[in-house]
């Protein structure tokens, strides 16, 4: 797997739209890669934004939360939420590179996935070509942040191996490898997360990805997702004291 990351300018709220982004960053693209963005330049090109001072961020919180843990009962004074069927702090509202706005989460990340990957098949005359918008995210017991999808197109997330046998013929009962978080996790790593100005990659050789210009159906992002009361951690999850948010 080969990651290149890509350097644009500074992107600012009203400053550019994302086609112009990624039309002035790529020069060529080939077969059997993918695009990677990061969901921030997402949002402030589609305006998901807002300006620091005009809003309480805790009832922005809410308002995007599905559910929430509020930020008086953590220890670092951060809100732990349950957001588009995701743990995530903050329900994915940042600041950092926001310059002097909260950014929310892209409206809709996998439509957006879809029009950026049209774009490239008629600009770049594509085939085999997937689009992948990133965030970062925290691992419960594990310090730091590592990369996660919102959204992709034109690439299967899931790789299935549930019924297929190990080395030693051992049938798999329950495993899938979750391609689009781990290519999420490996490009948020070369993209960096400070001021590296890197906000798109390219992610090629990649022989273990199914390119597919139907994926993902609507059945297929469902199945990326765990309802609670089956996740592995529900004991865990399912007693925290959560505050039921206003999102859907």
């Amino acid at each position: 797997m080969i990651i290149q990351t890509i350097q644009t300018e500074k992107i600012t709220v009203g400053s550019t739209t994302l086609l112009g982004i990624v039309g002035a960053a790529l020069s060529e693209m080939q077969e059997g890669s993918i695009l990677v963005i990061t969901s921030k330049i997402v949002s402030i090109c589609e305006g998901r934004v807002v300006k620091i001072g005009t809003k309480d961020k805790r009832e922005l919180i809410r308002e995007e939360a599905q559910f929430l843990i509020p930020t008086e009962k953590s220890k670092y004074n951060i809100a732990l939420t349950i957001s588009r069927n995701m743990l995530i702090p903050t329900a994915g509202i940042d600041e950092s590179n926001g310059d002097g706005y909260y950014i929310l989460w892209p409206r809709d990340p996998y439509k957006t996935s879809r029009d950026i990957r049209r774009y490239l098949i008629t600009r770049f005359r594509l085939t085999d070509v997937g689009v992948l918008i990133t965030d970062s995210k925290t691992t419960p017991l594990r310090w730091g942040t590592n990369g996660v999808a919102l959204g992709h197109a034109g690439f299967d997330g899931l790789n299935n191996y549930i019924g297929t046998p190990d080395i030693f013929g051992r049938n798999l009962e329950v495993t899938k490898a979750n391609i689009v978080d781990g290519l999420a996790a490996a490009a948020v790593v070369a993209m960096g997360e400070g001021n590296e100005q890197t906000p798109l990659a390219v992610i090629s050789d990649i022989p273990f990805v199914h390119f597919d210009a139907t994926s993902p159906t609507a059945k297929q992002i469902r199945e990326l997702r765990i309802d609670l009361s089956e996740d592995l951690y529900s004991p865990l999850i399912q007693n925290a004291p959560w505050v039921k948010g206003k999102a859907k």
